[in-house]
């Protein structure tokens, strides 16, 4: 399962087959014999013959090509096993600033230079002043072929990313600041259970919000981040706040079985992420001096780096590093004890302030409502001019229209034709949005685009939301899932295959 295998029409050139592995979180035990828990750390090396005409790519500090289409690979620092990668196919590369090149098929490679140049060695410069050296080497950027199921996999020295982030106008740029992050949370200090995963990932997205407050400001952080809060509220009604697995320290029963055990793939979720993002922030609260949390935060990270450990180790670290705050017992403050992050369930007892967004949300809110209203003030509307928002102001404006839908008769084909800018978006994110607005308000005059956004690419993150809102819609939206699915499935990762058959019942 570990290792996937495409077919030249799951490819974006469509003329090659394309291989690449996915380790996270435990199948890189059915790629090579390893011990495979993040909690073991080491170096690698690896020798991948390949046919003439592919390359083989993988997460290491060093490769050479070497007779015979044979690749050498060593990574010099020791990794968790889940961080071991591979990719074969038609790919070629770029360079897009000192230590980072794209790689990419052919017919994307202009794209991804285009949309990267520069960027990446910002980002890299903005992290290592924020939490100290950047210890891999190199930092290249792998675009995936459109079936690849996540965002991003930060493989060290090469992340692997969804060919979706290539907007045309660098507005999905924080997913490679999120991949960037893990280079010092995740990757450098890494939980050493699956069932602390919130330790890579709260701590990646504070440090990703971090520099991107210092590359773009707080108000579009704070944007951001509030648009990453309303997926975490969707997550939890979806599942109900008291799910287990809404938790930060999620118990993984081992089974005696596979299927008596829980898959740590199931605990991936808003949980670890967005929830974590808060506790991460209450630390920064408790702190109360953004420069000196700033200063822990190197501090963490150099005295962790290249070990695994688990929540108590960071909580105690950050304790010691703080004596005041240890002697005041910040630990168990009634209703925000640490015990109680960790082991509740439900709902973030305490959320980082995000109204310097405000400025950006409201304007946005306002607009909604006037979309959401009985009879349309189109003065009004006309009004509001948005040629400059950026992607998530528009995300944010969607995100409202969406919990408002359906709107009332008529108001969504009137949106679709006064935005184009919108509605005939190629920029994922507004494209995931447009197309989750179309099923709650059963424009079936747009179901070409739904099925146009699924044949486009697999990420599981859009492909999931959309069959779970055809499934809950109309007839005619089941047809249309049904329809696509049959279409797509064997371009899909088989995760994702397995998770849209739970959703239509095809098990």
């Amino acid at each position: 399962p570990q290792v996937c295998w495409l077919a030249p029409e799951q490819t974006a050139g469509k003329q090659k087959p394309y291989m690449y592995t996915q380790g996270q979180a435990v199948l890189n035990r059915s790629f090579f014999p390893c011990f495979d828990t993040p909690s073991v750390k080491c170096t690698y090396s690896a020798t991948v013959q390949v046919p003439e005409g592919f390359t083989a790519v993988m997460s290491a500090t060093s490769w050479e090509k070497q007779k015979d289409n044979t690749f050498v690979f060593k990574m010099s620092q020791p990794i968790p096993s889940y961080l071991i990668a591979l990719a074969v196919g038609d790919i070629v590369s770029a360079d897009v600033g000192p230590r980072s090149r794209v790689w990419a098929e052919p017919c994307l490679i202009e794209a991804a230079k285009k949309e990267y140049d520069g960027v990446i060695e910002e980002f890299l410069a903005v992290g290592e002043k924020l939490f100290g050296p950047y210890v891999w080497g190199r930092y290249d950027i792998l675009f995936m072929p459109p079936s690849f199921p996540f965002g991003g996999m930060e493989n060290p020295c090469l992340t692997f990313v969804t060919p979706c982030l290539l907007a045309g106008d660098r507005s999905l740029a924080d997913v490679i600041i999120h991949e960037i992050s893990h280079s010092w949370f995740g990757n450098l200090v890494t939980n050493a259970t699956w069932g602390e995963f919130w330790l890579n990932e709260g701590f990646t997205m504070y440090a990703q919000r971090r520099i991107s407050t210092e590359v773009y400001g707080l108000a579009y952080t704070c944007l951001e981040a509030a648009t990453g809060r309303a997926l975490l509220r969707q997550h939890m009604d979806n599942t109900g706040e008291d799910h287990p697995l809404n938790k930060l320290r999620v118990v993984i029963e081992p089974g005696f079985s596979f299927f008596l055990g829980v898959n740590p793939d199931d605990t991936y979720n808003e949980t670890p992420y967005e929830k974590g993002y808060c506790f991460v922030s209450y630390l920064a609260h408790l702190v109360g001096d953004q420069s000196k949390f700033d200063a822990f935060l190197q501090a963490y990270v150099n005295r962790f780096k290249f070990q695994s450990i688990t929540a108590d180790d960071a909580l105690g670290f950050f304790l010691e590093y703080f004596p005041e705050l240890k002697e005041k017992g910040v630990d168990s403050i009634p209703g925000f004890e640490f015990d109680r992050w960790l082991n509740t369930p439900g709902w973030p007892p305490y959320l980082p302030d995000l109204s310097p967004g405000e400025q950006l949300m409201k304007p946005a809110e306002e607009l909604a409502e006037l979309w959401a209203a009985d009879s349309l003030n189109v003065e009004a509307i006309e009004a509001v001019d948005i040629t400059a928002w950026r992607t998530y102001q528009l995300v944010y404006f969607l995100d409202k229209i969406l919990q408002k839908s359906p709107l009332p008769e008529g108001n969504v084909e009137r949106l679709s034709k006064m935005y184009p800018k919108i509605s005939k978006s190629q920029n994922a994110e507004l494209r995931l949005r447009w197309c989750q607005i179309v099923l709650k308000n059963n424009l079936e005059a747009e179901y070409s685009k739904v099925k146009d956004f699924l044949h486009s690419q697999g990420k599981q993150k859009y492909t999931l939301p959309l069959y779970r809102a055809m499934w809950g819609g109309s007839e005619s939206a089941r047809a249309l899932a049904m329809e696509t699915f049959s279409a797509t499935a064997p371009q899909l990762h088989v995760n994702v295959q397995n998770y849209v058959k739970k959703i239509l019942g095809l098990e």
